[in-house]
């Protein structure tokens, strides 16, 4: 692998989900609590960025050219020419304490994106499903912190975090139905190891997550065990993601949220931009298809 780089310095206050676009050949990023959704272009640098309305978790391209995203009022669109906003509905608009977090696009064009509690460590958030149709369904619950997601090569496994109990789970996944069986643990970090934040899945089958207070991205086996360990410039790396021609660049987002001055000091490029050169590609994801 190569050296971890930055290629944007943002100053992202919590700098988060990041989804590549094939189809353009850019990469879109979130800043949760400076709300904003950021169009990176590898060749020519930051090309677009959009203010938002609310706290946004995730933004993720859809079949139709705008964005479905994912905040504290719910979910929605957002059209890329025009900013308008377009709110497809918010199935927690009883729970004030909660916002939607992170989010991702499965195989067959549907969203599945998480909650998360800001107040408190009450387990209040859940996890949804987006179809093409509109429709949102509660496909778990119980989780403080909802965030990274993926699936594995063959489609049958889902991987889904809970930050606040450093936990990555599997579930068995049926691409056809997109249901969700069997949950078992595939791995936890210890009290003093950082919080699994952001998750991506290369294609042989193994698990990249940024830790959060880690200072690193580990890369984990399809068994649990750790393959490999990025150290990072910074304190609080959020979340990660294939991208490039090849996809074989992992893209790296980071937070300066809540750091004191010997952090900054120690991190100063806190909410950049990295990206990292690697010698195995990602999987290539899917549009949203509503």
């Amino acid at each position: 692998m190569g050296e971890v780089e930055c290629v944007q310095q943002a100053n992202a206050i919590l700098g988060e989900g990041p989804s590549w676009s094939s189809a353009e050949g850019v990469l879109y990023w979130v800043d949760i609590k400076r709300p904003a959704i950021f169009r990176w272009d590898p060749l020519r640098g930051q090309t677009g960025l959009w203010p938002m309305p609310r706290p946004v978790g995730f933004a993720s391209p859809a079949k139709s050219g705008r964005m479905v995203f994912g905040d504290s009022d719910g979910l929605g669109f957002l059209d890329l020419t025009t900013g308008e906003v377009t709110r497809l509905g918010d199935p927690e608009n009883h729970l004030s304490q909660n916002r939607f977090n992170d989010g991702k696009v499965d195989r067959s064009g549907r969203v599945w994106a998480g909650t998360m509690n800001e107040k408190g460590p009450e387990a209040t958030g859940s996890l949804y499903r987006l179809d093409p149709d509109g429709s949102i369904h509660r496909m778990a619950s119980g989780f403080v912190c909802s965030n990274g997601l993926g699936w594995s090569p063959d489609n049958r496994t889902m991987y889904f975090t809970d930050s606040m109990v450093r936990t990555i789970w599997t579930y068995e996944f049926d691409p056809e139905t997109g249901t969700l069986g069997d949950r078992r643990i595939f791995a936890t970090l210890g009290s003093n190891d950082g919080f699994p934040d952001g998750m991506t899945v290369d294609s042989e089958g193994f698990v990249w997550s940024a830790v959060w207070d880690g200072w690193r991205v580990l890369r984990f086996a399809p068994d649990g065990t750790i393959d490999r360990t990025v150290r990072m410039p910074v304190q609080r790396p959020s979340s990660c993601m294939f991208g490039g021609p090849d996809l074989k660049t992992l893209y790296i987002t980071s937070a300066c949220v809540e750091l004191g001055w010997n952090a900054l000091k120690s991190g100063p490029l806190a909410g950049s931009l990295f990206a990292l050169s690697t010698d195995v590609p990602g999987l290539p994801e899917v549009p949203f298809a509503g």
